[in-house]
């Protein structure tokens, strides 16, 4: 094929057809710069990292030859942009550099200018100074206005977005956002910025909970990678994003299929930073099945790919009765995550763990904080979780009529949210309250609705918490968490806190402090006492 036909098959996107196009011509003549950048744009979309590269550096240096400064800028500014995505920050910054020297040296004011300001932009953000980035976003899009040039444009907005959400101006950024994806949506961006813009924009409305954008950009991501089959690049943080949100609407099946291709797709060259996150997601999908062996192996893949593996490692640890580690786990990745969105992904799961291992002040404490944090979210889901928080927060200190209303408006929101799983343990903490308010039929419903659900997902740790729950009906009207009936029912049984350590596999110092929370909660003074109480309330199995 010839380079018109290397050109045809650019212009329709078929990505494969065209490398193999582009090499066999330029092996036979000598391409021209912009060829070259044909080239090296079909090569990064087909997962060929190092062609890319290599055809984008032999453009720069044809566009300096033919004396084509801005384009030789432009290829810079592309090569400085993907080494900084790879975390090559000083070559990143060398590439740019270059483009700024070419430019200053030509004295054109053109729109590569104002591309120059973004990757500047960035680096003031991820620097703590979103400020600067605003005003550096702001000035790159009316460079953008001015010259025409709708890629600097989109790309500007966007980081402006950003950056206002780090700021949290939710409202303002999410606006801006919307602004950058009309460009984007409408097809008027080059392949790698449309990708680029998409993946960005989706990971942003995922930082602030804007889970309905997330859901509406993720469907348009997906039917533009589906009408280019040979493209590698963002079809795996397409299918991850499709994974995570299979699994909040209750497939999941389909979020361990997607995170499976998603995690194929980085191999072949998709964003391999990325592939922490597709593990994390197959860890999370073991963990609420119940496979905990192959939870503990996977959130381990996606620590050695370093994605950080909490909360879901602490939330297994949990399941596993290792309250200690748990504990600890989930302090330490708080005590090291400072910036407040990102905080959001560990609080609900720290409340749940303090809940369960009696640490209701500081579960109070965790649930303020997300209080305070949900303004610089998106409203919604957030503010659901704040209020499940609270419910189980009032349910553990018992006050079960205070917990109802907190409890009742996140089964709505999560069932409006078409979260099934979250709405069924939800349900089950109605069941809880219910029945410590006496009404067993209420409590029975509750029960009854989030056993369907979690008997459809296959949710086995849940189904076996509910069981045990269910089984205790009419006489666990103490407050008690699951772990503490069990220390009860050891107790009464006459074992030393060593012996009930190691029968539940546990150490002796949760164990010593479970006791202090049972004596505490039921008014006991004594070990005879409790056995005495355990025998009243059928309290030994």
């Amino acid at each position: 094929m010839d380079l018109e036909g290397a050109r045809e098959a650019f212009e329709r996107r078929a990505w494969q057809a065209a490398v193999d196009a582009f090499r066999a011509a330029r092996d036979g003549d000598a391409a021209s710069p912009a060829d070259l950048g044909r080239l090296a744009i079909a090569a990064y979309l087909t997962g060929r990292e190092e062609e890319f590269m290599r055809s984008l550096q032999q453009a720069h240096q044809g566009y300096l030859d033919a004396g084509d400064t801005r384009m030789a800028a432009r290829c810079a500014f592309w090569l400085g942009l993907h080494l900084d995505g790879r975390g090559e920050t000083a070559q990143a910054t060398g590439w740019f550099g270059r483009a700024g020297r070419v430019l200053e040296q030509a004295q054109l004011d053109c729109a590569e200018r104002g591309l120059l300001l973004v990757p500047a932009a960035r680096q003031r953000m991820m620097a703590g100074d979103a400020d600067a980035a605003c005003a550096l976003a702001a000035e790159a899009a009316a460079v953008g206005q001015r010259f025409g040039d709708s890629e600097l444009v989109a790309l500007a907005l966007h980081v402006h977005g950003r950056a206002l959400l780090h700021l949290g101006r939710v409202s303002e950024g999410l606006s801006l956002l919307d602004e950058a994806m009309v460009a984007v949506t409408a097809d008027e961006l080059s392949p790698p910025m449309t990708g680029l813009i998409y993946c960005s924009v989706i990971s942003a409305c995922r930082e602030v909970w804007a889970l309905g954008r997330v859901h509406e950009w993720t469907a348009a991501l997906t039917r533009w990678c589906e009408g280019q089959p040979d493209m590698v690049a963002y079809t795996g943080e397409c299918r991850v994003y499709r994974a995570e949100i299979f699994r909040l609407r209750g497939a999941w099946s389909d979020a361990m299929d997607e995170a499976r291709r998603a995690e194929e797709r980085f191999a072949l060259g998709s964003e391999p930073n990325a592939t922490g996150f597709a593990h994390y997601l197959q860890a999370e999908m073991h963990r609420l099945r119940g496979e905990f062996a192959s939870a503990e192996d996977t959130y381990r893949e996606a620590s050695r790919a370093g994605y950080e593996p909490q909360p879901g490692l602490a939330l297994l640890r949990l399941a596993q009765g290792d309250d200690d580690a748990a504990v600890a786990a989930v302090r330490r990745a708080l005590a090291e995550t400072v910036h407040p969105l990102r905080r959001t992904r560990l609080l609900p799961a720290a409340i749940e763990i303090l809940l369960e291992v009696g640490k209701l002040d500081e579960a109070r404490q965790a649930c303020e904080e997300l209080s305070r944090v949900s303004g610089s979210c998106a409203a919604g889901v957030v503010g659901t979780m704040v209020a499940q928080a609270r419910g189980a927060i009032e349910l553990s200190a018992g006050r079960a009529s205070a917990a109802l209303p907190h409890l009742r408006r996140a089964w709505q929101e999560w069932t409006a949210l078409d979260a099934p799983y979250d709405a069924a343990r939800v349900r089950v903490l109605l069941g809880v309250a219910c029945h410590a308010l006496g009404d067993e039929d209420g409590a029975a419903m509750e029960m009854e609705a989030a056993r369907a659900v979690f008997e459809r997902l296959g949710a086995a740790p849940d189904l076996t918490r509910l069981n045990a729950l269910t089984r205790r009906a009419g006489s666990d009207r103490h407050g008690l968490t699951p772990r503490e009936r069990e220390v009860l029912a050891l107790v009464a049984t006459g074992r030393t806190n060593r012996a009930i350590a190691e029968a539940l596999t546990i150490s002796e110092k949760t164990v010593a402090r479970h006791v202090a929370n049972i004596f505490g909660k039921l008014g006991l003074t004594s070990r005879s006492a409790a056995t005495a109480y355990a025998y009243e309330h059928d309290l030994l199995r």
